[in-house]
């Protein structure tokens, strides 16, 4: 018995489920296709009576919290959603250009002779430093020191013969036209004696500029003409650091611009830059530009790789945590910020991102920025904002910021 019982039961529960599997309900015991209502419609209208009685009751802030929710469905105020915010004050921002490069002399000079003459010796050796005015070699003086000699007794011979003329002309003795060919030999004769005398000051070769000496040097009896090299001089003061400015901040460079530029070596040198060139380089489409440093004790070497910061200025701009930072709607990168108790977005730029965090333009010059509960609020909210550094005054701010500006 108990058992046609239990089979009974399990009947039951298998016609059930057979009924349900034909996701139909029949109502009014009508047969097939009279009156038959599909489960799921039931289930769609029930959802829909019930959404219709929410509307009916008002439409529900999707930002609000349970405990708004709660308040609002009660009829009492709601509460404001609680955030957290810090004060930031614009700054001044320095806009800096790395740049990478090299060092460069300023110039090579090959010191050449203006006269020729077999060379009797070298006053200077390679690597030496010499200034302007220093000998670096010597020409045979040959018959030079003659014609001297030479130049400089037919000079005294015509000063005797004016001053002579002259001693007679104011006695009366001598006719007053007799002085203006005397005036012209003497003249002639000092014009010879100059050109004797460079001439044999050319047998000394000299620089005139300061600088290294290097190879080619001359050698002891080589013979020198006129641009024939007696030695190579390498300035290396001022020394010039030489790099490309990208041609997307070339808007930016000046002449005049400070630098500071740090070689390979340790060494670290204050410049300014000196050149900016006019035309790009076609492979780079970027613009060589010269960083004039000085090198007063010659420390700093021809040739050697560097790097250089260029400083473009300053721009107004906040110094922010990278926290702060979010997406909205739209997809803009920018801060949640509050404003007279409504949140508000401001859209950012990132100019620079440090250890210290996240330099930013577009912010007003004071702004209370949302640090904690940014996630839960959407601009036009009022919220509770507590304010972490204190109430600032505000007076003066618009002044700071055009100071900064300028």
């Amino acid at each position: 018995m108990r058992a046609l019982y239990s089979y009974g039961v399990a009947g039951l529960l298998v016609a059930g489920a057979a009924w349900l599997g034909t996701g139909t309900l029949v109502v009014g015991g009508n047969g097939p296709g009279n009156g038959e209502t599909p489960i799921i419609s039931l289930i769609d209208k029930n959802a829909k009576v019930a959404e219709a009685e929410h509307h009916e009751a008002g439409e529900v802030d999707p930002h609000l919290t349970i405990a708004q929710r709660v308040a609002e469905a009660s009829g009492a105020a709601a509460p404001l959603q609680s955030v957290r915010t810090e004060t930031y004050r614009m700054q001044a921002f320095p806009i800096e250009v790395p740049l990478r490069g090299r060092t460069k002399a300023k110039s090579v000079v090959t010191i050449t002779p203006e006269t020729s003459g077999v060379v009797t010796a070298v006053k200077v050796t390679k690597g030496q430093q010499v200034a302007p005015g220093d000998i670096l070699c010597t020409l045979d003086q040959g018959t030079r020191a003659a014609a001297v000699a030479q130049a400089e007794a037919a000079l005294a011979q015509a000063q005797v013969n004016f001053d002579t003329n002259k001693a007679l002309r104011d006695k009366g003795l001598a006719a007053a036209n007799t002085a203006n060919a005397l005036e012209s030999a003497l003249k002639a004769a000092q014009s010879g004696f100059d050109q004797a005398k460079a001439e044999f000051d050319r047998t000394d070769v000299v620089t005139q500029v300061a600088g290294v000496v290097q190879d080619p040097i001359a050698t002891v009896g080589a013979m020198l003409s006129p641009g024939m090299p007696c030695a190579t001089i390498v300035e290396l003061d001022p020394m010039l650091f030489v790099a490309n400015v990208p041609e997307a901040r070339i808007a930016r460079a000046e002449l005049g611009l400070s630098a500071k530029v740090t070689t390979v070596t340790g060494q670290a040198v204050d410049g300014k830059v000196s050149y900016i060139s006019a035309l790009a380089d076609e492979a780079t489409r970027s613009f060589p530009i010269e960083i004039e440093l000085p090198n007063k004790d010659g420390k700093v070497l021809s040739g050697i790789t560097a790097s250089a910061i260029v400083s473009l200025g300053t721009i107004p701009a906040h110094l922010l945590p990278q926290s702060v930072l979010t997406l909205n709607d739209n997809g803009e990168l920018g801060v949640r910020a509050v404003k007279d108790g409504v949140v508000a977005f401001y859209a950012v730029e990132i100019v620079s991102d440090s250890r210290a965090g996240v330099w930013v333009t577009g912010l007003p010059p004071l702004v209370d920025v949302i640090t904690m509960g940014q996630e839960y609020v959407v601009p036009g909210q009022q919220v509770n904002a507590t304010n972490v550094t204190g109430t600032q005054d505000s007076v003066g701010t618009d002044a700071a910021a055009e100071g900064v500006q300028s």
